[in-house]
Formats: structure tokens, C-alpha cells, sequence
């Protein structure tokens, strides 16, 4: 019993750090580095597919078959969670960001209540009041709070709800560890974002090749950070 707290511990632990890691290094990258949202999603997604990649062959996990249509609605939601909760960064403060991602737990709550006849104790709904009064405080006293910003907060937290949800009922249905069902989801979001890259961004171009070597650094990270966040939100999901 002892042991399989201190794996939920230290599952949760890197969660948390790993996703404030990447919060910051995401907000340099669009400061500093001219890449763009879907650009850096993508990117991330390939770093996460290698690593898993990797780690098949280093035999931390077997490959099981499924079909693509059932990692689909997964990979799409990904995508939007990903994309909007980075426009959310850049059009808010880091404050208003973090407070409207807390908003995340009370709609998973709602979604798996709703929809998937998940029931929640007394206690459990009422650790969600102070969250919830806590980001309408906020939101009305953020002077910098903006409609744009606001717009893209709110569906980055309804597409990660259901991306939660979902992963959730996969990993159950499917009978997949964490590995298994991140190694399809992965290189399907990235394949997913390569057309809209195309039509809607462009390729960052560097003065300098300082600059270059900053930005290939920050992205480097980046792509690290981030399959150490996505294969812990799976391994929380899977085993909470």
C-alpha cells in the first residue's frame, strides 16, 4: 500500500513540475523564438513520438494493435486542448492561464457526470466550490483580462476537459497502459496539425546564428518537457 502511494505521489509530483516547466518555456519560445502554436504542438507531439519510440525499443512497454478511429476523437481533442491553451498564453497573463486551467477539474467533474455516469462524493463537490469562486474573483478584478483571451482560455479548458475524459474511458475500454495508447495518439495529433501549419503559420527565419541555436535549444526542451507532461498525465489518468 505504502509503495503504491509514493508511485502516486511521485506520478502527480512530476505532472505538476513538468507542466509548470513547459508553461514557461512555451511563453519564451512564442517570445522570443518567432514559432508559432500549432507549429510548437506539433513539434512536441514528434519529440513525444520519438521518446515513446525509444522506449518500445528499450522494451518498457509492448505495442498492442487498435484501431486509428478509436484514437481519433483523442488526437483531435489533443489538438484543440493543445492549441487553444497555448493561445490562451499568449493572449493572457501566466495568472489568468493558470486560473482559467484550474477550471479543468470541476468541468471533468461535470463531463463525467453528464455524460458518463460517474458520481462524486459531498466532499469531493465541495473542494470545487473554492476553485470555481476563486477564477470568477479573478476574472472580475484582472484588468488585463480580454474577450480574445477569455474566447481562447474557455475552449482550451472544454477541449482538455473532454481530452481527460476521453483518455480516461480509452484506457479502460481499450485495455491499454499509458505507453500504448500515447503511442498512437501522438504522431496522429502532429500529422493532424501539418496542414493547418502550413495554411495558417509560418516558418520562423533567424538573423542570426545565435539566435538559431537559441531557438533549437528552447525547442529541444521544449519537446522533452513536453513527453514527460503527456506520458504523466496518462500514467495519472490511468492509475487515479
Amino acid at each position: 500500500m505504502l509503495t503504491e502511494y509514493i508511485r502516486v505521489i511521485t506520478g502527480c509530483g512530476t505532472n505538476i513540475l513538468s507542466s509548470i516547466g513547459i508553461i514557461f518555456l512555451n511563453k519564451y519560445i512564442f517570445s522570443h523564438c518567432q514559432i508559432k502554436t500549432m507549429t510548437l504542438t506539433a513539434m512536441q507531439m514528434a519529440f513525444t513520438s520519438l521518446g515513446l519510440f525509444i522506449c518500445l525499443k528499450m522494451k518498457t512497454f509492448i505495442r498492442k494493435s487498435v484501431p486509428i478511429i478509436k484514437v481519433l476523437p483523442i488526437a483531435i481533442s489533443f489538438c484543440a486542448f493543445v492549441v487553444f491553451t497555448n493561445l490562451s498564453l499568449e493572449y493572457n497573463t501566466i495568472g489568468t492561464y493558470q486560473l482559467f486551467k484550474v477550471l479543468t477539474t470541476p468541468v471533468v467533474a461535470y463531463i463525467s457526470w453528464q455524460f458518463y455516469k460517474t458520481y462524486y462524493s459531498r466532499l469531493v463537490i465541495l473542494t470545487l466550490v473554492p476553485v470555481i469562486i476563486g477564477v470568477c474573483t479573478h476574472s472580475v478584478n484582472d484588468i488585463k483580462l480580454t474577450l480574445l483571451g477569455t474566447i481562447t482560455a474557455s475552449i482550451g479548458v472544454i477541449s482538455a476537459s473532454l481530452y481527460q475524459v476521453w483518455v480516461g474511458e480509452r484506457l479502460k475500454e481499450l485495455e491499454m497502459n499509458s505507453q500504448q495508447l500515447l503511442f498512437y495518439q501522438a504522431p496522429l495529433s502532429a500529422m493532424l496539425l501539418v496542414p493547418f501549419i502550413f495554411f495558417m503559420e509560418t516558418l520562423p527565419s533567424y538573423e542570426s546564428n545565435d539566435a538559431q541555436k537559441t531557438a533549437l535549444t528552447s525547442l529541444t526542451a521544449s519537446g522533452i518537457v513536453a513527453f514527460i507532461v503527456n506520458l504523466s498525465v496518462y500514467w495519472v489518468i490511468k492509475n487515479t
